[in-house]
Order: C-alpha cells, then sequence, then structure tokens
C-alpha cells in the first residue's frame, strides 16, 4: 500500500465533474512555515517564496507573513512581473522562521464556447509566449516535429488541438520523476516520460515552434481532506491563446496522469472523457502561484536563472538549497480546508 500511495501521489485531491455542469469551487487556507536554523549561522540567508495573487480565477485573501528575518517584502521579476515573497536574514543569526498563509478560493475554469472564425492578432504581442527558453527550445528537431503534427492545420485552434492530442497519445506520466520534472523538450523528445512539467514543456515548445502563443503555470494543488500536508504537490498546467476569444486552459499531463491512476488505455472510454475535459478546462483544486522560465529573481539570487518558479527558493552563503527536498530545506506547506 505504501508503495501504491507513493505511485499515486496527489491523486487524492483530483476531481472533476461532467461535461455541461456549473462551475465549481474549492476554498481553504494554504500556510508555509519555513525553518533555515539548521544552516551555517555564519552566512547570510536569502528566501524568495511564490506569492499568489487574486485575479479572474481566484482570489486571495487574508495574508499573513510572520518570522525574525531582518528583512521581508513582495517583489516582481522584470520579465514576466511574476510575484514573489522575499525575506533576508543577516550573518551570525542562529534563529530564521518564516510563516507564510492566505486564504484562497479557486474557480474551475471550462472555456469551451470557440468561436467560429478566429480573430486577427499580431505576433509581436505575444513575444513572451512565442520564444524559445533555456530547456524548450522551438527550432530544430522542435520544429520539424512541430510542423509534421500540424500538417494540414491552418487555425490556431487547429494546430493547439494536433499537438495536444499528440501530447496525449506520446507522452506519459513517470512516477519516478523527481519533482514536477526539469521540462528539458529535448530529452524528452527521446523517452517522452516525465511528470507535469515536462509534458507541458513540450506541449508549449511545440506550440511555440508553429507560432501559436503558448505558456506554463506553476502552483500547487488545494487538499480535499480538512488537514493535508502539500508540501510536495507542486503542480504546473499550461495555455494557449486563441485570437479573438482569449487564453485557452490545456492540462494533458492530468490526462496521463488519471490514465496511470485509472489503468486506463488511450482507447477507453474514461480516457477520453479526461481528454476531452482537459482541452479547455482545468478543475478547481488548484492554486496558480508563478508563470515564466529563467527567472531571474527580484532581489537577484546569485545562482543561475530559475528554470521554473513553482517551488520556495532560498541561498545561504550563496549556496543554492535543493528545493525538491523539504526535509533539507526544511519547510512545509499545510492545507487546511
Amino acid at each position: 500500500m505504501k508503495n501504491l500511495a507513493l505511485l499515486l501521489g496527489c491523486f487524492f485531491c483530483l476531481s472533476w465533474p461532467a461535461m455541461g455542469h456549473a462551475a465549481s469551487q474549492a476554498s481553504g487556507t494554504i500556510t508555509m512555515d519555513f525553518d533555515l536554523s539548521a544552516q551555517d549561522a555564519r552566512d547570510g540567508t536569502k528566501l524568495w517564496i511564490p506569492y499568489p495573487l487574486s485575479d479572474v480565477d481566484q482570489t486571495i485573501t487574508n495574508i499573513s507573513i510572520s518570522g525574525d528575518f531582518a528583512e521581508s517584502a513582495v517583489y516582481s521579476d522584470k520579465k514576466f512581473s511574476t510575484p514573489m515573497l522575499y525575506a533576508r536574514w543577516d550573518k551570525g543569526v542562529k534563529d530564521r522562521h518564516l510563516s507564510f498563509s492566505f486564504n484562497v478560493v479557486r474557480q474551475e475554469v471550462v472555456k469551451k464556447d470557440f468561436p467560429g472564425t478566429e480573430g486577427a492578432w499580431n505576433a509581436a504581442d505575444f513575444k513572451l509566449s512565442l520564444g524559445a527558453t533555456s530547456l524548450g527550445p522551438i527550432g530544430g528537431k522542435v520544429k520539424v516535429l512541430a510542423d509534421k503534427i500540424v500538417a494540414g492545420k491552418v487555425t490556431v485552434q487547429g494546430k493547439a488541438r494536433a499537438i495536444y492530442d499528440w501530447v496525449c497519445d506520446n507522452m506519459y506520466r513517470e512516477p519516478k520523476t523527481n519533482g514536477c520534472g526539469a521540462g528539458n523538450v529535448c530529452s524528452l523528445l527521446l523517452v517522452p516520460g516525465g511528470k507535469c512539467t515536462d509534458i507541458h514543456s513540450v506541449f508549449v515548445a511545440l506550440c511555440r515552434a508553429v507560432g501559436v502563443p503558448a505558456r506554463e503555470i506553476f502552483g500547487i494543488r488545494q487538499g480535499k481532506q480538512d488537514v493535508v500536508d502539500i508540501s510536495k504537490w507542486q503542480h504546473c498546467w499550461a495555455e494557449f491563446h486563441l485570437p479573438g476569444y482569449g487564453w485557452v486552459p490545456v492540462d494533458p499531463a492530468d490526462v496521463r496522469k488519471m490514465m496511470l491512476k485509472h489503468d486506463l488505455q488511450l482507447t477507453d472510454k474514461k480516457a477520453k472523457e479526461y481528454r476531452d475535459y482537459f482541452w479547455g478546462a482545468w478543475d478547481q483544486y488548484r492554486v496558480k502561484l508563478a508563470v515564466g522560465r529563467d527567472l531571474i529573481l527580484n532581489p537577484a539570487q546569485e545562482g543561475a536563472p530559475l528554470n521554473t518558479f513553482g517551488y520556495p527558493y532560498a541561498e545561504v552563503g550563496g549556496k543554492v538549497l535543493d528545493w525538491l527536498d523539504p526535509k533539507t530545506f526544511k519547510y512545509t506547506i499545510t492545507y487546511r480546508k
């Protein structure tokens, strides 16, 4: 049973109603507790935490920040305007604690009433959603594959749907992947198994390679029980822009996740239901935290640009802590219904 639980991960927080229902919502309090006291006190310590904002899909209220830090503030990066909570502890300080909590009400997102005719658009307006990233090239083999997938498709929606179906058909969830995956597109085209960041990085790169604006979104799952440790419940999903309509939600990674959970084949009816649902929809059990790849934080980190910013990030004496290991980094993220 223990191995099964590890395999399924946070499947228990996932639930999608049938098509045609009224949009649902989920809510709760998320608390992030950090204790960096075990790190070398001779070094200065810096911590950056993804900071959620309210938008049309989620409402963030009752934000609380406490701790024994020397400085804290909310900033955003210069390229993507991704918000972050920054805190700093001076050299020689032994106790280093921070607690960050907020209430969230998240709406299910369903966007399937696509227009019959796509509007005019200017690619220059979507520069950040059309370019390559360090692990997501859009030329070479990626471009060749993308062109093959969308052959005969002349609309943005047709191209995006062809890529979505190809990802659902050809990629798979690999439970042994560390964290949400690095999203190294070239490696994933050779071995197409991974987790949510991997699967959506491929979707985004293929879309961008054929001129479809697309981007990943990084966040965390909400629980369904009264109190849940969600320290490892980070999730990545994606969206593409349809001219004259707006951003369209997709989540082929959750299609493959539910196929793994229920031992489904691509031809099974239930697999088709998941595929149909996640084309133009996201469930309500998620919280958006960040967007962007190759981020330079604010204040700037000493380490390399961040591949993704769905996890907290810290440096002690300029040395990067392993954000995928909350026991060593020593943080706990708790959901309360």
